[in-house]
Parts: structure tokens; C-alpha cells; sequence
């Protein structure tokens, strides 16, 4: 049975900062992972590039068995109904597994207070402040960084999708290291100045 890597999609999710993570986990994991992706219901959620996807589960009826839960960064994560997600990341927390939280969806773990005593980042610490109040104790542990992996729990700025993903898939041990790094650097750098990956040839012939 393939290991289950759990995207949590919010209405106007921002589809770019779940593409490098959901693709990398196929490519790069030799057949042992798929993604499912969660929602309030299952009804149809747009992304704010307008891509439309019918979630595999609500967050009523989501599996128990998974390896991670990745909240995906947009525009909804301050609306009140986000709130109905803390109960899937208390849990994922005390069952240790890997969870993951980038731009906005980042802030919503501060105001969880899941980011109280690891090493984290978001898109801006006074913002994270003022958004989560005292729920948030951790500022002596912000990291002015892309993405901060600590505890299995990564969180990662808008503008660090390929980190943020590189982190996750580092985490979860979803291939060797340096097959992780060398997909890494042949996306951040590109194809003139990174040697390109053995399986992207593979994937051209």
C-alpha cells in the first residue's frame, strides 16, 4: 500500500506552493507515496490561479494512516472556518507525524500555537504576532530563512515553495538525500547552471 502524503486545500488555495511537493513525491518516490488532498467538505475548491479540484476527503472522514499533513498556503486562512483544521493538527502532532505549513498556512499553525517551541519561519514575524496574539510565545525561535524544518514540523514564506518542498521531502525520506538535493538544484538553479537529474532525462526519452 503506497504512503499517504495529505494536502490540505483551502478555498483560494495558492496552487504553487503544493506543485513542487505533490510532483517531487510521485517523481522522486519511487512508487511508495501518493498525494490525497482534504478539505472543509468535499466539495470543489479553486485555486487562486483558478485551478478547480475535487478533494479526496473532507476533514470529517480523512484517513487515519498517513505520513504527512501539509497545510497549503491562500487566501482563506484567516477566515473563521480555517479553524476547523486545528483539531487535524493537534492530532497530527500527538501522533508525531510530519506537518508542514507554508505562507499564510504557516501564520494559521503560529495561532495553533504549534510554533511555541520549534524553530519556524513565516511571511513576516510582526505579522505572525499580531495575527496569532498569545497564542504565540515563539518569537526568540523565528527564523528569517526561506523554510526551517524542526521536530518534523516545517514551515516555509510564500516565495519558498522549492524549500519548502526540498524540506518535506527530506523529512519523510522520500528518496536518498542526494537525489532530494540534486532535484533541488537543478530546479533552483535551472538547466544551464545545475547538472541536470539522471531521471529528468529519463522522463525526456
Amino acid at each position: 500500500m503506497k504512503k499517504q502524503v495529505l494536502f490540505i486545500l483551502l478555498e483560494q488555495f495558492a496552487d504553487w506552493e503544493a506543485a513542487y511537493l505533490s510532483s517531487a513525491l510521485y517523481m522522486l518516490g519511487n512508487g511508495q507515496y501518493e498525494v490525497k488532498t482534504v478539505s472543509l467538505t468535499t466539495d470543489m475548491v479553486t485555486s487562486i490561479g483558478g485551478l478547480c479540484v475535487m478533494p479526496d476527503y473532507s476533514i470529517h472522514d480523512l484517513p487515519s494512516d498517513y505520513e504527512a499533513l501539509i497545510l497549503v498556503g491562500g487566501m482563506s486562512w484567516r477566515n473563521e472556518e480555517a479553524a476547523k483544521i486545528k483539531p487535524l493538527v493537534t492530532q497530527c502532532l500527538a501522533e508525531k507525524k510530519i506537518l508542514g505549513g507554508i505562507c499564510d498556512a504557516s501564520g494559521f499553525l503560529g495561532t495553533a500555537g504549534v510554533l511555541n517551541d520549534v524553530s519556524h519561519t513565516s511571511n513576516d514575524l510582526d505579522d505572525l504576532k499580531q495575527w496569532a496574539g498569545e497564542r504565540y510565545t515563539g518569537e526568540h525561535l523565528y527564523r528569517m530563512q526561506q523554510a526551517v524544518s524542526d521536530r518534523n514540523i516545517i514551515t516555509a514564506n510564500g516565495t519558498a515553495a522549492l524549500e519548502f518542498a526540498k524540506e518535506v521531502l527530506l523529512a519523510l525520506k522520500a528518496a536518498p538525500e542526494a537525489k532530494i538535493m540534486e532535484w533541488y538544484n537543478f530546479h533552483k538553479f535551472g538547466y544551464y547552471e545545475a547538472p541536470m537529474p539522471k531521471e529528468v532525462t529519463e522522463w525526456n526519452n
